[in-house]
């Protein structure tokens, strides 16, 4: 497993990421165990999670209930030191009413801290801006003027980058990174993060895959540029590139598609499509479909890093073979082609 450092911080990770919002809902305590155990078998030692987990579906009884699964692990196995953890407070709405405030931020984050059984997190993410997000499909019908001013986001950017120097300093938090963030609210955090000598964010955590290229523009170039590194989730597109729907013929039972019909809105006219032509070009070459989807996040032009995520060990042995393939020049212009054939299938 190759290491890699994340943005411009001293976190030392493994360049795929195990994801873990399954763990409560559609995965046992043991279960999700046992993938920690496998993961860390091949050389993971990234964990990603987030207080709102698990999903399919996100309530609010259940929400800690993933933290607490990894927390009730360490307890047990111990090893904390040998784990980077990453963690996520949510935005406005959802689990959190208030959003992410200066004066509410470090509670949240001792709320994590208490359910991982640990005195600090390595990354804590913001899961989304209260301001709102282009990302879950919003980008159909995104409104940035119904934002609040520019006056009004940046105040709560100071307050909330002054309360993160504070956590930092205390120890709770190693490293800062976003999530369905956009190019010109990462720009501000790097601004004023600088401006104020703040802590600055190293990471941003949005959705990519064969199947969902936004971030392939703006974001790449200023990732590029300001040493940025990419979580990718959902590098199977909600399952979709592993090829188990079959080109929507097949629902398996206790799959996303199951509990989530339209997979929060992936599920599109273009959807199957681009589906089987992805599978089909993993076959041609002789790839596990799961294995190239992953394998092709790892070839970008900007740093990317992949988290995976199973609902067994078997289902994430293939994701986890993609630390062994390289794509070769042939496939990787095949894909392209693909791309172009099939741009935002949904």
């Amino acid at each position: 497993m190759k290491m890699r450092k994340i943005g411009r911080s001293d976190l030392l990770v493994s360049e795929i990421c195990l994801g873990s919002m399954t763990w409560g809902s559609q995965n046992t305590e043991a279960e999700g165990h046992a993938q920690i155990d496998r993961a860390k078998e091949v050389g993971v030692n990234f964990i990603d999670t987030a207080e709102m987990y698990p999903v399919n579906p996100v309530r609010k009884e259940t929400a800690g209930d993933t933290e607490e699964i990894i927390g009730q692990y360490l307890a047990a196995r111990g090893g904390r030191e040998d784990w980077v953890i990453a963690s996520k407070i949510a935005g406005s709405g959802n689990i959190n009413e208030e959003g992410i405030l200066a004066s509410n931020l470090e509670a949240r984050l001792d709320a994590s801290l208490k359910r991982l059984k640990t005195d600090y997190v390595d990354l804590y993410q913001f899961h989304w801006p209260n301001r709102g997000s282009y990302h879950f499909r919003q980008n159909w019908r995104f409104d940035p003027s119904k934002q609040p001013s520019k006056a009004e986001i940046e105040d709560n950017m100071r307050g909330v980058l002054e309360v993160m120097a504070s956590l930092q300093k205390k120890g709770k938090v190693r490293e800062f990174g976003t999530s369905n963030e956009s190019a010109w609210g990462m720009s501000e955090w790097l601004r004023l993060a600088t401006e104020m000598g703040a802590p600055r964010m190293q990471s941003i955590q949005n959705e990519y895959s064969l199947m969902c290229r936004l971030y392939d523009l703006d974001l790449a170039e200023l990732a590029v540029h300001e040493e940025i590194t990419l979580l990718a989730y959902s590098p199977l597109g909600a399952g979709l590139l592993t090829g188990k729907y079959e080109g929507g013929t097949v629902v398996p039972k206790g799959s996303r598609m199951d509990l989530n019909g339209n997979l929060g809105g992936r599920v599109a006219e273009r959807t199957w499509p681009a589906e089987r032509a992805y599978v089909a070009l993993a076959q041609k070459h002789g790839l596990d479909p799961t294995t190239m989807a992953v394998a092709w996040t790892l070839t970008r032009p900007f740093d990317t890093m992949p988290i995976i995520g199973a609902t067994s060990v078997e289902q994430l042995e293939k994701s986890l073979d993609a630390r062994d393939i390289v794509l070769d020049a042939e496939l990787l212009k095949e894909i392209e082609t693909l791309h172009k054939a099939h741009p935002l299938p949904y």
